[in-house]
């Protein structure tokens, strides 16, 4: 009975904290717009930076996630900041990092953010490592978590792959365990170790140019900590919307969503060079007059396309050149698009700089001088002067000499 009653009694404490601190919330506060709870196991994979699917974010609607944490000061910090504006977050966390400070992993959870995993260790191996060693490496995450907060229920099966190295047989075993695989959809450079103004700087731009999306920070860099206010006081201004996601429970039903909005919004394709010739397809006729397949080589030899690295001289009656030599590629004539030369064509061994020496930093020796004659010192001398170098000039009745007098102190040789 007396355990009941301090279990009411505890628990009417926490809720009058809850309440204390919802209204402590300034009324300009940035706070969340809205909870998404989302089923993991009907959507695997969300990020459009490696996947398909997003999380179902409106225009302006912005997740933050913070990796790598926890570490004081950086996180308490962080913490902090998130509690002026009322604002949640999703934080995956490594469990070596949770083992060495589990209070502030604690923290966390009670400030009524989402913790999820990002592996024990953190290596930069999960594209090449075994699924028995990623294994390893996502459960010994989620029991680190599971020790610090002393119940599983308090940590989301939400997992990001260190480094965003992914493998497909990895993906296959976190959706095996019903374990969400997070991606992103825009990044801030805060691990590049850039300055604190450029990572809000990069941070707001592109929001601004995607419009929505999941936000990667590092709770474990003090650049953002020391951005973060300005990140926040951005979103505000220009009316972005915090979204907090946590995962669907049997007392915590899903969100409804609209299907369409789970897609991404992939970037156009980057263009490349050289351009493929399309040949065989209608097109509206160009304003200026386009040159011809064959001012390029090509000809149509009965089924296929003949296509020339070098312009043919077969009709003009005159043999090809040494140099370059064609060479021909044999195209179905149902084909669209003609083949282009590989990457590969295009290497280098070792770069280099026509007109300038291998290696600028070694100048180039001086010719060596002749070594000079020792003259004797002066009063030691036996016999006439030396010539010259140069002729002697009279001036006025005056006669220069090349060198001062004998020093008539000296004994003079007989």
């Amino acid at each position: 009975m007396r355990r009941t009653v301090a279990a009411y009694i505890l628990l009417a404490f926490l809720l009058g904290i809850g309440t204390a601190a919802a209204a402590d919330c300034p009324a300009d506060a940035l706070g969340v717009s809205r909870t998404l709870v989302i089923d993991p196991n009907e959507h695997p994979r969300v990020g459009s930076f490696q996947y398909g699917e997003s999380l179902p974010l409106r225009d302006h609607e912005v997740v933050l996630t913070f990796d790598d944490g926890p570490l004081p000061p950086y996180t308490n910090r962080i913490l902090d900041t998130l509690a002026s504006e009322c604002v949640k977050a999703t934080f995956f966390m490594v469990g070596r990092m949770v083992q060495g400070y589990p209070a502030v992993a604690r923290r966390v959870y009670n400030e009524g953010h989402t913790v999820a995993n990002h592996s024990q260790t953190h290596p930069f191996t999960f594209h090449k490592m075994s699924v028995d060693r990623a294994a390893q490496e996502i459960e010994g995450g989620f029991e680190s978590l599971y020790a610090a907060l002393g119940n599983p229920k308090a940590v989301a099966p939400f997992f990001r792959i260190p480094g965003l190295l992914r493998q497909d047989s990895v993906e296959r075993y976190l959706a095996d365990h019903n374990y969400m695989t997070w991606s992103v959809d825009l990044v801030a450079d805060d691990w590049t170790h850039i300055k604190s103004q450029e990572v809000a700087r990069r941070a707001i731009a592109r929001l601004e140019a995607r419009g929505k999306g999941i936000l990667l920070l590092h709770d474990i860099q003090p650049a953002t900590a020391l951005a973060f206010p300005d990140i926040l006081k951005e979103l505000k201004a220009r009316g972005f919307k915090i979204v907090h996601v946590v995962p669907s429970t049997p007392d915590r039903p899903k969100t409804v969503t609209e299907p369409e909005l789970w897609a991404t919004r992939r970037a156009p394709e980057p263009k490349f060079w050289p351009r493929t010739l399309a040949v065989g397809v209608e097109s509206p006729e160009p304003v200026l007059a386009a040159p011809s397949p064959a001012s390029f080589g090509i000809e149509f030899v009965g089924p296929a396309i003949k296509v020339a690295m070098a312009q043919t001289l077969d009709r003009q009656g005159a043999s090809a050149p040494a140099w370059p030599s064609p060479a021909d590629y044999a195209v179905p004539s149902e084909a669209h698009l003609l083949p282009i030369a590989g990457a590969r064509n295009f290497q280098y061994f070792r770069v280099f700089t026509v007109g300038q020496a291998e290696n600028p930093k070694v100048a180039a020796k001086k010719p060596a001088r002749p070594p000079r004659a020792r003259e004797p010192a002066y009063g030691g001398w036996r016999g006439g002067w030396p010539a010259s170098s140069r002729g002697s000039r009279a001036v006025g009745h005056q006669l220069s000499v090349v060198r001062p007098p004998v020093n008539l102190a000296a004994p003079q040789a007989r």
